[in-house]
């Protein structure tokens, strides 16, 4: 008994057809889009704390000083607060200078968290500063910034 062999096309028949266009296509190496910012970084903290003072304190902010790849960096945000009904952080906020989005995250907690911590990890397109800003439960809010040296940085173009 012979089986019979699928027939098989050449590479150049495949593309002439529109199969093998469309294929060729969807696989070619794609481009990012350029970053387009929305709004500046004092324009998204006063969104997120309106014209309330922000004092430095209460904050704490932990990422690398040197990034050696600006895809993924894992930054931890604690703040000094009893986490009870009295007393308690009610969000944090993530900012940064040269990312398209200045917003990175923001985070509500409530008095039953039991701590006031977030670890997440972020992508920075460049050498920046950071802030990080916690509002507590009596309105007042609280920052720390930290400053980040990326040497591969990620978001780019081309």
């Amino acid at each position: 008994m012979s089986q019979a062999r699928p027939k098989t096309q050449s590479r150049r028949a495949l593309l002439a057809s529109g199969t093998g266009a469309a294929l060729a296509i969807a696989l070619r190496p794609v481009r990012a889009a350029a970053a387009t910012r929305t709004e500046s970084t004092t324009d998204a903290i006063r969104r997120f704390a309106g014209e309330a003072p922000i004092a430095p304190g209460r904050v704490t902010l932990d990422l690398p000083p040197l990034v050696e790849n600006g895809n993924a960096v894992t930054i931890t945000v604690s703040v000094e607060s009893p986490m009870n009904e009295a007393d308690h952080v009610r969000r944090i906020a993530l900012f940064n200078e040269k990312n398209p989005q200045p917003n990175v995250i923001t985070v509500h907690l409530g008095p039953r968290a039991g701590r006031a911590a977030i670890t997440t990890r972020i992508r920075l397109a460049d050498t920046q500063r950071i802030t990080a800003i916690a509002e507590t439960s009596d309105g007042r809010y609280w920052s720390a910034s930290a400053d980040a040296i990326v040497t591969l940085a990620a978001c780019l173009e081309g």
